[in-house]
């Protein structure tokens, strides 16, 4: 520690809180959150942070236009021969003409099918897209659409999307929005919705998992949690529970 000889007070050390600015110039938050390429110092990179806000504003201002929703996971990767893309587009299609919004990440596979369906009778299609080096590109089927830079505030948006989940196979973003949302309805920051699983093939093996590991085993969740998700393995299952729990949420518009 440096005194200032006059005062008797700690100086501060100019070099060390120089080296510790430069540092800072290397931590996750500039790097990542803000604008590593500024040349302007760390008040100009901060303006990133608005950028992030004005996603959440345009994101609430969209879905607040739409009454009741359903929203689809699924691979982007899935084909339109694939038996799974064209039960989505059903499923869709059918939600679209009982008044349903069709939300979706706005890419291709899974995302592309749901859209096509409500896209194709008539209904309100949506895309949220996510800017991604590969894999994801605004399919043409939405009516409405947004581009997000950040997964987070895309994410958001999709959380408070609609009243219904249904999840066909994908790969970890799939996975990571089952489980966000799943875990949102069990520590009740959201009301209980219908989660779908679309698929038992792909879907029991992990559904297993979840009672003889999580809840046999170890005791990480209760008996309970195994009910917060439906499976299916129809467009006519999906469409029963669907029509039958939608009615049982408060504050919606009814089926």
């Amino acid at each position: 520690m440096i005194l200032d000889k006059k005062r008797r007070t700690p100086k501060k050390d100019t070099k060390k809180l120089s080296k510790k600015v430069a540092d800072g110039a290397h931590c996750r938050i500039v790097t990542e959150l803000l604008d590593p390429d500024s040349t302007q110092g760390d008040a100009v990179q901060s303006w990133r942070v608005f950028r992030i806000m004005s996603e959440f504003v345009q994101g609430f201002e969209l879905l607040r236009s739409h009454g009741l929703a359903a929203t689809f996971w699924g691979s982007a990767r899935t084909e339109p021969s694939n038996h799974y893309y064209k039960e989505a587009e059903e499923l869709a299609a059918r939600l679209a003409k009982k008044n349903f919004s069709i939300i979706s990440g706005g890419g291709p596979g899974i995302m592309e099918a749901s859209n096509v369906g409500a896209f194709k009778v008539g209904g309100r299609s949506v895309g949220l897209n996510i800017q991604l080096p590969f894999e994801q590109k605004l399919n043409p089927y939405t009516n409405e659409s947004l581009n997000f830079d950040f997964f987070f505030s895309r994410k958001v948006m999709l959380t408070f999307a609609s009243e219904v989940y249904v999840y066909f196979p994908g790969g970890f973003g799939t996975l990571d929005e089952l489980f966000e949302i799943i875990t949102l309805i069990q520590t009740k920051k959201i009301e209980a919705i219908p989660v779908v699983l679309y698929g038992k093939g792909y879907w029991e093996p992990l559904l297993e998992f979840f009672r003889t590991t999580l809840l046999d085993k170890y005791q990480t969740i209760s008996p309970e949690d195994l009910e917060l998700m439906h499976l299916v393995d129809n467009v006519d299952d999906a469409m029963k529970y669907i029509e039958k729990e939608v009615k049982k949420i408060k504050n919606v518009q009814q089926i």
